[in-house]
Protein backbone atom coordinates (compact mmCIF):
# COMPACT_ATOMS: atom_id res chain seq x y z
CA UNK A 1 0.00 0.00 0.00
CA UNK A 2 1.29 3.39 -1.20
CA UNK A 3 2.59 5.38 2.19
CA UNK A 4 0.54 8.11 3.23
CA UNK A 5 2.13 11.97 2.38
CA UNK A 6 2.42 15.06 4.96
CA UNK A 7 3.88 18.58 4.42
CA UNK A 8 6.66 19.94 6.71
CA UNK A 9 8.50 22.91 6.65
CA UNK A 10 11.47 23.12 4.09
CA UNK A 11 14.61 23.80 6.40
CA UNK A 12 13.39 21.27 8.73
CA UNK A 13 12.60 18.51 6.23
CA UNK A 14 16.19 19.06 4.41
CA UNK A 15 18.17 18.94 7.40
CA UNK A 16 16.99 15.33 8.64
CA UNK A 17 19.33 12.31 8.25
CA UNK A 18 18.99 9.13 8.11
CA UNK A 19 18.82 7.57 11.34
CA UNK A 20 17.54 11.29 12.84
CA UNK A 21 14.10 11.73 14.57
CA UNK A 22 11.60 14.27 12.63
CA UNK A 23 8.96 16.10 13.96
CA UNK A 24 6.06 16.60 12.34
CA UNK A 25 3.87 19.09 14.10
CA UNK A 26 1.61 22.61 13.21
CA UNK A 27 -1.74 21.76 10.98
CA UNK A 28 0.01 18.18 9.33
CA UNK A 29 0.90 16.84 12.62
CA UNK A 30 -2.43 17.28 14.04
CA UNK A 31 -3.74 16.23 10.97
CA UNK A 32 -1.89 13.05 11.22
CA UNK A 33 -2.26 11.84 14.80
CA UNK A 34 -5.68 13.31 15.29
CA UNK A 35 -7.62 12.95 11.90
CA UNK A 36 -5.75 9.83 10.35
CA UNK A 37 -4.70 8.51 14.16
CA UNK A 38 -1.18 6.92 13.22
CA UNK A 39 0.03 4.54 14.95
CA UNK A 40 3.70 3.54 15.79
CA UNK A 41 5.19 1.26 13.15
CA UNK A 42 3.52 3.01 10.39
CA UNK A 43 5.65 4.00 7.64
CA UNK A 44 4.61 7.33 6.01
CA UNK A 45 6.58 9.93 4.11
CA UNK A 46 7.21 13.49 4.27
CA UNK A 47 7.79 15.85 1.83
CA UNK A 48 8.75 20.22 1.80
CA UNK A 49 6.70 20.37 -1.24
CA UNK A 50 9.37 20.98 -3.56
CA UNK A 51 10.87 17.59 -4.09
CA UNK A 52 12.23 16.45 -0.94
CA UNK A 53 11.38 13.70 0.77
CA UNK A 54 11.61 11.82 3.97
CA UNK A 55 10.70 8.43 4.38
CA UNK A 56 10.72 6.52 7.70
CA UNK A 57 8.64 4.66 10.54
CA UNK A 58 6.59 6.43 13.10
CA UNK A 59 8.45 6.11 16.72
CA UNK A 60 5.58 7.85 18.58
CA UNK A 61 2.20 10.11 17.92
CA UNK A 62 1.91 13.09 20.49
CA UNK A 63 -0.97 15.20 21.10
CA UNK A 64 -1.38 16.97 17.84
CA UNK A 65 2.19 15.31 16.86
CA UNK A 66 4.08 12.84 15.30
CA UNK A 67 7.34 11.41 15.43
CA UNK A 68 9.16 9.44 12.55
CA UNK A 69 12.57 7.76 12.55
CA UNK A 70 13.74 8.66 9.20
CA UNK A 71 15.09 5.63 7.21
CA UNK A 72 15.93 7.70 3.99
CA UNK A 73 16.12 11.07 2.49
CA UNK A 74 16.38 12.39 -0.71
CA UNK A 75 15.59 14.86 -3.44
CA UNK A 76 12.59 13.30 -5.97
CA UNK A 77 14.02 13.77 -9.79
CA UNK A 78 11.81 16.54 -11.05
CA UNK A 79 10.44 15.69 -14.86
CA UNK A 80 12.55 16.55 -17.51
CA UNK A 81 9.77 17.88 -19.40
CA UNK A 82 7.66 20.71 -17.56
CA UNK A 83 4.03 21.19 -18.15
CA UNK A 84 1.76 23.94 -16.84
CA UNK A 85 -1.70 24.67 -16.89
CA UNK A 86 -3.19 27.76 -18.25
CA UNK A 87 -7.02 27.60 -17.24
CA UNK A 88 -9.76 30.28 -17.74
CA UNK A 89 -11.61 31.29 -14.59
CA UNK A 90 -15.31 29.19 -14.92
CA UNK A 91 -18.72 29.30 -13.38
CA UNK A 92 -19.69 26.40 -10.96
CA UNK A 93 -16.32 25.32 -9.63
CA UNK A 94 -15.31 23.77 -13.27
CA UNK A 95 -12.25 25.48 -13.01
CA UNK A 96 -10.83 23.92 -9.24
CA UNK A 97 -11.98 20.82 -10.69
CA UNK A 98 -9.81 21.34 -13.60
CA UNK A 99 -7.01 22.12 -11.35
CA UNK A 100 -7.57 19.52 -8.67
CA UNK A 101 -7.43 16.80 -11.52
CA UNK A 102 -4.49 18.61 -13.24
CA UNK A 103 -2.51 18.40 -9.68
CA UNK A 104 -3.06 14.55 -9.18
CA UNK A 105 -1.96 13.94 -13.07
CA UNK A 106 1.41 16.21 -12.06
CA UNK A 107 1.19 19.72 -13.81
CA UNK A 108 3.98 21.97 -12.16
CA UNK A 109 2.38 25.22 -12.43
CA UNK A 110 -1.08 26.24 -12.79
CA UNK A 111 -2.13 30.06 -14.05
CA UNK A 112 -5.31 31.41 -13.72
CA UNK A 113 -6.51 33.19 -16.62
CA UNK A 114 -8.89 36.19 -17.14
CA UNK A 115 -10.38 35.51 -19.79
CA UNK A 116 -12.36 37.89 -21.73
CA UNK A 117 -15.61 35.55 -21.67
CA UNK A 118 -14.76 34.05 -18.14
CA UNK A 119 -18.18 34.92 -16.03
CA UNK A 120 -16.45 34.45 -12.68
CA UNK A 121 -13.76 37.39 -11.99
CA UNK A 122 -10.91 37.59 -9.53
CA UNK A 123 -11.56 41.67 -8.26
CA UNK A 124 -9.92 43.15 -5.29
CA UNK A 125 -9.80 41.04 -2.21
CA UNK A 126 -11.22 37.98 -4.83
CA UNK A 127 -7.84 37.94 -6.25
CA UNK A 128 -5.93 37.05 -2.98
CA UNK A 129 -8.64 34.96 -1.55
CA UNK A 130 -8.69 32.66 -4.79
CA UNK A 131 -5.80 32.50 -5.48
CA UNK A 132 -5.29 31.07 -1.34
CA UNK A 133 -7.93 28.60 -2.28
CA UNK A 134 -6.36 27.18 -5.81
CA UNK A 135 -2.69 27.13 -3.28
CA UNK A 136 -4.94 25.00 -0.52
CA UNK A 137 -6.17 22.70 -3.47
CA UNK A 138 -3.24 21.82 -5.31
CA UNK A 139 -1.61 20.98 -1.59
CA UNK A 140 -4.68 18.54 -0.95
CA UNK A 141 -4.19 17.62 -4.46
CA UNK A 142 -0.49 16.94 -4.35
CA UNK A 143 -0.51 15.21 -0.73
CA UNK A 144 -3.65 12.86 -1.76
CA UNK A 145 -1.92 11.82 -4.79
CA UNK A 146 1.39 11.40 -3.04
CA UNK A 147 3.57 13.87 -4.62
CA UNK A 148 6.33 15.38 -3.11
CA UNK A 149 5.87 18.63 -5.65
CA UNK A 150 3.06 21.01 -5.01
CA UNK A 151 2.57 22.81 -8.52
CA UNK A 152 3.13 26.54 -8.19
CA UNK A 153 -0.01 28.79 -8.24
CA UNK A 154 0.79 31.86 -10.30
CA UNK A 155 -1.53 35.09 -9.48
CA UNK A 156 -4.22 35.73 -11.88
CA UNK A 157 -3.45 37.13 -15.09
CA UNK A 158 -5.88 38.98 -17.51
CA UNK A 159 -4.87 38.48 -21.41
CA UNK A 160 -1.65 41.31 -21.98
CA UNK A 161 -0.31 39.97 -18.90
CA UNK A 162 -0.97 36.27 -20.06
CA UNK A 163 0.41 37.13 -23.62
CA UNK A 164 3.81 38.78 -21.74
CA UNK A 165 4.02 35.70 -19.53
CA UNK A 166 3.85 33.54 -22.63
CA UNK A 167 8.07 33.96 -23.08
CA UNK A 168 8.53 32.22 -19.81
CA UNK A 169 7.83 28.80 -21.20
CA UNK A 170 9.11 27.10 -24.76
CA UNK A 171 5.87 26.55 -25.76
CA UNK A 172 2.06 27.23 -25.56
CA UNK A 173 -0.54 25.52 -27.02
CA UNK A 174 -4.06 26.52 -27.05
CA UNK A 175 -6.86 24.15 -26.81
CA UNK A 176 -9.31 25.06 -29.94
CA UNK A 177 -11.84 22.96 -31.33
CA UNK A 178 -11.53 24.54 -34.93
CA UNK A 179 -7.60 24.11 -34.89
CA UNK A 180 -6.48 21.39 -38.27
CA UNK A 181 -3.71 19.83 -36.10
CA UNK A 182 -4.01 17.60 -32.55
CA UNK A 183 -1.79 17.79 -30.02
CA UNK A 184 -0.98 14.14 -30.38
CA UNK A 185 0.72 15.74 -34.15
CA UNK A 186 2.03 18.35 -32.96
CA UNK A 187 4.11 16.67 -30.39
CA UNK A 188 5.07 14.31 -32.93
CA UNK A 189 6.65 16.95 -34.96
CA UNK A 190 8.34 18.14 -32.30
CA UNK A 191 9.70 14.52 -31.62
CA UNK A 192 10.55 14.44 -35.17
CA UNK A 193 12.77 17.62 -35.31
CA UNK A 194 14.74 16.97 -32.25
CA UNK A 195 13.36 19.92 -30.20
CA UNK A 196 12.37 17.33 -27.30
CA UNK A 197 15.58 15.99 -27.09
CA UNK A 198 16.71 18.38 -24.18
CA UNK A 199 14.44 19.59 -21.33
CA UNK A 200 11.46 21.86 -22.50
CA UNK A 201 8.39 23.67 -20.60
CA UNK A 202 5.17 23.58 -22.31
CA UNK A 203 2.10 25.43 -21.32
CA UNK A 204 -1.79 24.30 -22.26
CA UNK A 205 -4.40 27.02 -22.32
CA UNK A 206 -7.80 26.23 -21.89
CA UNK A 207 -10.76 28.98 -22.37
CA UNK A 208 -13.79 29.30 -20.12
CA UNK A 209 -17.43 28.14 -21.00
CA UNK A 210 -17.84 30.69 -23.49
CA UNK A 211 -14.39 29.66 -25.38
CA UNK A 212 -12.04 32.07 -26.32
CA UNK A 213 -12.86 35.08 -28.33
CA UNK A 214 -10.93 35.58 -31.89
CA UNK A 215 -9.10 38.93 -30.58
CA UNK A 216 -7.44 36.89 -27.34
CA UNK A 217 -6.55 33.89 -30.39
CA UNK A 218 -5.25 36.64 -32.41
CA UNK A 219 -2.61 38.36 -29.43
CA UNK A 220 -1.70 34.63 -28.58
CA UNK A 221 -1.01 33.53 -31.91
CA UNK A 222 1.42 36.73 -32.25
CA UNK A 223 3.19 35.38 -28.91
CA UNK A 224 4.05 32.37 -30.57
CA UNK A 225 1.45 30.20 -29.31
CA UNK A 226 -0.37 27.39 -31.42
CA UNK A 227 -3.45 25.71 -31.61
CA UNK A 228 -4.56 22.16 -31.31
CA UNK A 229 -7.46 20.14 -30.55
CA UNK A 230 -7.54 16.79 -28.53
CA UNK A 231 -9.91 14.29 -30.67
CA UNK A 232 -13.69 14.99 -32.61
CA UNK A 233 -15.49 15.83 -29.13
CA UNK A 234 -15.84 19.61 -27.21
CA UNK A 235 -14.55 18.78 -23.82
CA UNK A 236 -16.16 21.31 -21.30
CA UNK A 237 -13.21 23.66 -19.33
CA UNK A 238 -13.18 21.18 -16.03
CA UNK A 239 -12.09 18.40 -18.36
CA UNK A 240 -10.10 19.62 -21.41
CA UNK A 241 -6.89 20.39 -19.15
CA UNK A 242 -6.46 17.00 -17.51
CA UNK A 243 -7.44 15.40 -21.06
CA UNK A 244 -4.02 16.82 -22.64
CA UNK A 245 -2.13 16.59 -19.93
CA UNK A 246 -3.07 12.79 -20.10
CA UNK A 247 -1.94 12.20 -23.49
CA UNK A 248 1.17 15.23 -22.97
CA UNK A 249 2.68 12.86 -19.96
CA UNK A 250 2.18 10.08 -21.91
CA UNK A 251 3.47 11.28 -25.32
CA UNK A 252 6.78 13.22 -23.51
CA UNK A 253 7.75 10.16 -21.25
CA UNK A 254 6.63 11.52 -18.16
CA UNK A 255 4.68 8.37 -17.61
Amino acid sequence: MTRPLFFGPGEAVRSAAPGAVFVLGGDEGRHAATVRRLTTGERIDVSDGAGYRLRGLVSAVGAGTVELMVESAGQDPAPRHRLVLVQALAKGGRDEQAVEAATELGVDAVVPWHAERSIVRWRGDKEDKGRQKWTSLVAAASKQSRRSFVPTVHGVLDTPRLVAWASTVDRIVVLHEDAEVSLAEQVSELRISGALDVPTSTAVVVGPEGGISDTELARLRTAGASTARLGPHVLRSSSAGPAALVLLNHLLGRW
